[in-house]
């Protein structure tokens, strides 16, 4: 029986890092993986998603090319084509991790792995033991039960279509939901979005949310909200007829539900520990991430403190230090700006206007609405909101938000500024960039 200082089940993006920075200290460490190397990000999240936001967002460049002097006459999409070469760059992904993990040391175990113990786990054919066990093996698409269940597809699913429907509809109000409606309304795909509250995006500030549903609305994208499936049938054409309890019906050539993700605990062996799990469903762990079961810890999406590919990493990273050398480390999960990639892109880090309210005697809002200057010479209707919430009795700012071209690339060096406690007028202070988007940042002198 080979034996570790430490096994990380799962290589996803915090599983890797993880047993990155063990093996880099001294560690002799296994990652054992029954899929794909890079998780879910690399394969059926993040990357893939962004590959596909690109492609979309041609055909308002293209529209949007004609206020500029520029006559296409070609503009067709082969979506095999865009598949097959997103398959490539995943594949090319996959062996930058393999190589990774190699360089750094690490023993690649091929394999649905199961605990056997505190410190043993059979990793398909093979057991192992380890002084310690990382459990980083992420979530797995969630679609509620009901009438038609099996004529849907999911957030995996969706990156290997055959082809593209004429029609579709998605489920969900979260990030993915609202990033596919705009991937396939962007390729020309008619999209509608159903969700079962009153408004998409909860967490986010409300005004964001209002300003995005009207955005998506412009482009063409038919939102259904308080509205839910009741049931799918499957028509003799192959289309899906959709059933809402709201007495409306839709036929579709796909339906996609985006619900969520839940952790992938399936035949992992928790009932050999005393590993146990909280009242939703994720492992339960303390400030280091150890679990219930001394030796065995747990980082990423199955812990779902902030379920994003950057906390992962953090966690990862923290995780392996403690252990192995460094300890002390902790992550900060303050200001943890994320970006949710829809046409406009919305991104946001601090406090929205209601948690602010709830949390600060007195505010200050400061705010614009505007149509970016790229867009001055089409016909495109979009447009641009941005928005910085501040402290008044610090002048410390607490939350910037936009929605917006490039909106994730704004506020990633907006986060920088906030975690170094910036204010607002190191904010007035600072000297734009002309003519950029980025600018009104800094320009920003009304308060509401």
């Amino acid at each position: 029986m080979q034996h570790f200082d430490l096994l990380v089940i799962g290589a996803g993006s915090g599983g890797v890092r993880a047993s990155r920075i063990a093996a880099n200290l001294g560690a002799k460490v296994a990652v054992a993986e029954e899929r794909y190397l890079g998780g879910t990000c690399v394969n059926v999240g993040c990357v893939p998603k962004k590959l596909f936001v690109y492609a979309s967002h041609f055909s308002d460049l293209f529209s949007q090319s004609r206020g500029y002097g520029w006559s296409l006459s070609d503009s067709r999409l082969s979506w095999q084509k865009l598949r097959e070469n997103k398959d490539r760059e995943i594949a090319r992904l996959n062996g930058v991790y393999g190589n990774l993990l190699d360089n750094a040391g690490v023993t690649l175990l091929q394999g649905h792995a199961r605990l056997l113990g505190p410190k043993r786990a059979m990793v398909a054919d093979q057991e192992v033991s380890a002084e310690r066990i990382i459990i980083a093996v992420g979530g797995w698409p969630f679609v509620p039960e009901f009438p038609g269940r099996e004529h849907v597809i999911d957030s995996n699913d969706v990156f290997y279509l055959d082809e593209l429907p004429e029609e579709i509809a998605i489920v969900g109000g979260g990030y993915i939901a609202a990033e596919f409606a705009g991937i396939f309304n962007g390729l020309g795909v008619k999209t509608h979005l159903i969700y079962r509250r009153e408004l998409f995006l909860r967490g986010f500030d409300r005004e964001v949310r209002e300003f995005m549903a009207e955005q998506m609305q412009a482009k063409g994208i038919e939102l259904h909200f308080n509205a839910d499936v009741e049931s799918i049938a499957l028509t003799g054409s192959g289309s899906r007829l959709v059933a809402l309890d709201n007495g409306r019906s839709l036929e579709v050539g796909e339906i996609m539900y985006a619900t969520g993700r839940r952790p992938l605990l399936d035949n992992l062996g928790l009932e050999n520990t005393s590993v146990s799990l909280t009242d939703k469903g994720t492992i339960a762990v303390d400030d280091n991430f150890e679990t219930t079961e001394p030796g065995i810890y747990a980082i990423g999406d199955v812990v779902g403190r902030a379920e994003l590919t950057p906390v992962a990493l953090a966690e990862g990273m923290a995780l392996a230090r403690n252990l192995f050398g460094e300890p002390g480390q902790k992550v900060n999960y303050d200001l943890i700006p994320t970006a949710i990639f829809t046409q406009p892109n919305v991104a946001t880090v601090g406090l929205s206007e209601e948690l602010a309210r709830a949390q600060y005697d007195e505010i200050a809002v400061y705010q614009s609405n505007f149509k970016p200057m790229q867009l001055s010479l089409t016909e495109s209707t979009e447009r641009c909101l941005i928005k910085v919430i501040v402290d008044v009795a610090t002048d410390t700012v607490i939350g910037c938000h936009m929605v917006g071209p490039d909106a994730g690339e704004i506020i990633q060096g907006l986060a920088v500024a906030m975690t170094a406690g910036a204010t607002k007028a190191d904010f007035d202070r600072t000297i734009g960039i002309h003519p950029t988007l980025a600018e009104e940042f800094v320009t920003l002198r009304e308060a509401r």
